[in-house]
């Protein structure tokens, strides 16, 4: 008797599991927070790299005129990785040096274009410099030696 009870208590109740549409539902949903979430791992990581990537700047080739003993009034043009190794491999500089007074004062104008992007201008510098080693310039004129 207990027996029949039980089993006519279950037929009485409304059994109820998810149809094949809520199950994909919610499957859809899961997988678009899913890919949200790889979406923001992914542009945190693109981010992280950009910061690893060294900073050009137009300063370390003004280091390296430093270490020049004269200057020849000129534009040049050479790849940033000449000067600083594999890392700025592709960047281009391009320096013009001018007397702009007597006595050894040279202004240099820096610019560094970028590899990518249409040689894009990353940075720009001037400098002065005193460099009394240097050959007569625009200002010594002829007579000077």
């Amino acid at each position: 008797m207990k027996t029949e009870s039980k089993i006519s208590g279950r037929r009485g109740r409304k059994q109820r599991a998810f149809s094949l549409l809520e199950v994909m539902i919610a499957i859809g949903i899961f997988f678009m927070a899913v890919f949200a979430i790889l979406g923001l791992v992914s542009s945190s990581l693109e981010n992280a790299r950009r910061l690893q990537r060294p900073a050009v700047d137009a300063s370390p080739v003004t280091g390296f005129l430093l270490m020049t003993n004269k200057f020849v009034e000129n534009i040049y043009e050479a790849n940033l990785g000449d000067y600083l190794g594999n890392a700025y491999k592709g960047y281009q500089v391009t320096y013009a040096i001018q007397e702009v007074n007597s006595n050894h004062w040279y202004q240099v104008d820096i610019v560094v274009q970028s590899p990518d992007r249409g040689r894009a201008v990353v940075s720009k510098m001037t400098a002065m410099f005193y460099k009394p080693q240097s050959p007569p310039g625009t200002f010594d004129g002829p007579m000077a030696r």
